[in-house]
């Protein structure tokens, strides 16, 4: 799980640990409410944008499970600013930690999902990529290209048994959300497009992560899971 200190990727750790799953987070760092949370948690404090560093934790969880089977890419980030105003340092970022990073992570663990003999991998993108907000657009060009990551990675996939998914929510109420884009009207703005009028919280997505990963979802693969209130549709 990357992003798993705080948020989506923490209720989703838990989710997975309380499913059966033996789980391990990677963050930037400590992940010290997760781990109480969870059972036998592997903290990886590391950053996902780093081949070096991703390799190296990797290695810290192969130690201790000996195997992996899923793959969750939830690490992100989302700045909202005019698209006049986005720096080319700004746009490279976005890119690097919601596209590159998945790559990154994806590449490293894919061996070991072969070697495992069927494996999940699930991608967090967003409905915004639906939406098109207009402040958003380096968030939204990631968010696009990490949906068409989990096409083309499907279909390669898919002879091994491991199957490539994406989940897009809406805006999720976490920590960082409502310092950020939720604050100033941003959920009320978002709830106001969506047809079930209230605000997604990171237990509205569990049972569709749940179901995504689980061993006999190996027939759903290359998808996007709008899960996003109604805010648009497929």
């Amino acid at each position: 799980m990357t992003g798993a200190a705080q948020g989506l990727g923490q209720e989703f750790a838990v989710a997975l640990a309380r499913r059966g799953y033996r789980v391990a987070g990677i963050d930037l760092v400590p992940q010290h409410e997760t781990a109480e949370r969870v059972l036998d948690y592997v903290e990886l404090i590391a950053d996902v944008t780093d081949e070096e560093q991703v390799g190296e934790a990797l290695e810290r969880v192969i130690d201790r499970f000996g195997t992996l089977h899923v793959l969750v890419n939830n690490a992100g980030v989302y700045p909202e600013s005019a698209f006049e105003d986005t720096t080319p340092a700004e746009w490279r970022r976005v890119m690097r930690v919601n596209l590159e990073a998945p790559f990154l992570v994806t590449r490293a663990v894919l061996p070991y999902l072969k070697v495992a003999g069927w494996g999940r991998i699930v991608n967090i993108t967003s409905a915004a990529v639906l939406t098109a907000p207009p402040t958003m657009v380096a968030y939204v060009s990631s968010k696009a290209g990490l949906i068409g990551f989990t096409r083309a990675l499907a279909a390669a996939l898919g002879p091994y048994d491991i199957t490539v998914n994406a989940i897009a929510p809406s805006m999720v109420r976490t920590a960082t959300a409502e310092q950020t884009v939720g604050a100033d009207g941003g959920f009320e703005h978002v709830r106001a497009q969506q047809a079930v009028p209230k605000t997604q919280e990171p237990s509205d997505l569990v049972s569709t992560l749940l179901y995504v990963v689980d061993e006999g979802s190996g027939f759903l693969t290359g998808q996007t899971l709008n899960v996003a209130g109604g805010s648009a549709y497929l």
